[in-house]
């Protein structure tokens, strides 16, 4: 291999050609070079495409989304004859607002409402204690068929849910040992709530992620491991906590068909169940039950405005390892 020399001037040695610069790659917010569907230089070619594909899809799924609570809160503010005509008026020509009111008053709906608080309330604290139980002896006690009892919660995952309804039935009727019926108490409702295979593999798979020399260091130090559990493991996870509560309480909420068969005394119903038997009846205008319906998805939407965000970072939280 030949070695030229630098060339040479009558002012001295001709220094070397500096490189051509490096192209820099994007970086994104974290730190990482970003990697998008189309590229750079195509967004620029087809901006304007791109932006009205864009905004046409958010259009249609904002009006597919949103157009069934328009109409379900607008009908309520409509007169009995214009919700029955065969002609459907999407603005109302009339407002009647004092049907909300009156529906809230007729139907009951404050009894129902507070029914519905205490069975999503006592289901949330019952299926935290029970799913966070679990989940930590899955995954920091390590069991002897720890991996059978995983697997066999998430093969229940695969199974649909009308499937269960029969045997969740007969063994709230008659609970194996105990032989207590449950019907028409809270516990029908707590006890298959906590049960709740998804609730468990979310918490399982964020308490891998915490390291066990914390948990080894306080052990070191005399914790046991329900000290271990309280002091350490729930307090780092505040965010995986947070998002399955909000699980837990919107399924609580709004399930119907299962309250519908273990809650069939009228005073216990929950709100959904009640506001179905009520508009069997001819007794509640179609207007009012409208009211009714709109009512009862009020707290749950505020619940998602609020909590959206928290959704989405619980669920990604401690998927990825810092």
């Amino acid at each position: 291999m030949t070695l030229t020399a630098p060339t040479q001037s009558p002012a001295g040695p001709v220094p070397p050609a500096p490189a051509p610069p490096r192209r820099k790659r994007t970086v994104g917010a974290t730190g990482t070079a970003s990697r998008t569907l189309i590229s750079a230089v195509d967004l620029q070619r087809h901006r304007t495409l791109y932006f009205l594909a864009l905004g046409a899809t958010l259009v249609v799924f904002t009006l597919v989304f949103l157009f069934p609570l328009y109409w379900m809160v607008t009908s309520a503010v409509k007169s009995p004859a214009e919700y029955a005509q065969s002609t459907p008026t999407f603005i109302p020509e009339s407002w009647h607002p004092e049907t909300y009111a009156t529906a809230w008053t007729n139907m009951r709906i404050a009894k129902y409402f507070t029914n519905t608080v205490f069975y999503a309330v006592g289901g949330w604290l019952l299926s935290l204690v029970v799913d966070v139980g679990v989940a930590y002896a899955l995954s920091k006690l390590k069991p002897v068929f720890g991996r059978v009892v995983l697997g066999a919660m998430l093969a229940s995952l695969m199974l649909p849910a009308a499937a269960l309804l029969v045997p969740a039935y007969k063994t709230v009727v008659d609970v194996p040992l105990f032989h207590v019926n449950l019907l028409n108490t809270p516990w029908a409702l707590w006890l298959p709530a906590a049960a709740n295979a998804f609730n468990v593999y979310v918490l399982k798979r964020f308490f891998d992620q915490i390291p066990d020399d914390l948990l080894d260091a306080a052990a070191i130090d005399g914790a046991g491991r329900l000290r271990q559990l309280w002091s350490i493991v729930l307090p780092l996870s505040r965010p995986v906590l947070g998002v399955t509560s909000i699980f837990i309480i919107v399924a609580m909420w709004k399930d119907f068909l299962w309250p519908l068969l273990v809650l069939q005394d009228p005073e216990s119903q929950t709100l959904s169940v009640a506001l179905a038997r009520l508009a069997n009846t001819s007794q509640v205008p179609p207007t009012e039950l409208m009211a009714g319906l709109a009512i009862a998805s009020v707290p749950m939407i505020v619940v998602f405005l609020i909590f959206q965000r928290s959704i989405i970072g619980g669920l990604s939280a401690g998927s990825l390892k810092g």
